[in-house]
Parts: C-alpha cells; sequence; structure tokens
C-alpha cells in the first residue's frame, strides 16, 4: 500500500489521497495567502481571495502532474495548463459565490466560508480534471 502511494497509480482511491495531499499543501498556500492580503496587506476579502486562489491554482498544478494524476489527455504542456486553468476559474467563481454567500449575506467570518468553500472546490476540481484532463 505504501508503494502505490509513491508511485504512479491510476486508481481512484488513491488519486483521491494523493488529490488530498497536493490539496492540503495548496489550501495552506491559498488560506495563508487569504489572510495575508486581507489583514497585512488590507485588500477587500474578494480580491485576495482571487489572489489567493491563483497561487494555490498554480502549485496544485505543479505537484497534480508530477504526482497525482497519470498521463494527459493533452499532449501539449500549455494547452493542458490552461485546461487545467479553466477547470480552476470555474473554480474560482464558485470560490468567490459561496464566499460571498457565506460572508456578505449570511454574515459568517470570511475565514470561515473560505473552509466551506474549499470542501465544495476540493470535488469539483478533482473530479473534472481526473475525467476531462488526464487519462483515468
Amino acid at each position: 500500500m505504501i508503494s502505490a502511494f509513491y508511485q504512479r497509480n491510476k486508481a481512484l482511491v488513491v488519486q483521491l489521497l494523493r488529490y488530498a495531499v497536493v490539496g492540503g499543501v495548496a489550501f495552506v498556500v491559498d488560506y495563508g495567502s487569504l489572510w495575508l492580503l486581507t489583514e497585512v496587506v488590507g485588500l477587500h476579502h474578494l480580491v485576495s481571495a482571487a489572489i489567493a486562489f491563483i497561487l494555490g491554482l498554480i502549485c496544485n498544478y505543479v505537484i497534480s502532474t508530477a504526482w497525482v494524476f497519470g498521463e494527459s489527455k493533452v499532449s501539449n504542456r500549455w494547452v493542458e495548463f490552461v485546461i487545467f486553468s479553466i477547470i480552476g476559474v470555474i473554480g474560482l467563481g464558485l470560490n468567490e459565490l459561496i464566499i460571498y454567500l457565506c460572508t456578505d449575506v449570511c454574515g459568517l467570518h470570511y475565514m470561515l466560508s473560505k473552509i466551506i468553500s474549499t470542501v465544495i472546490i476540493f470535488f469539483w476540481n478533482f473530479f473534472a480534471r481526473r475525467f476531462i484532463l488526464f487519462k483515468s
């Protein structure tokens, strides 16, 4: 079981576990950037959320293509990144909507709203990328 975690593997469960690890790393980048940009830099929480999401997306792409998913359905790395990013931009739109609804409509703290958003976006990103972009 341990070796399956380190070697490339097309099994859904292994990929999902790996994506959870990658997602955790990307979340730290995203969440930390959100806090830093909002609390230290002074940007509006929705602007900070967009920038932080993009930083997390780049982190996620680099690690996911190297470790989580197998062969891409697309041979050109730039096209692959564009498709990966389009899926991410849809996730960004969902992220912004969820944070807006939870924070500005329901009155939750923006950091709690981000956690709710992260759980939902995690599953969107994983399944969209696995079935649209990578050979499973």
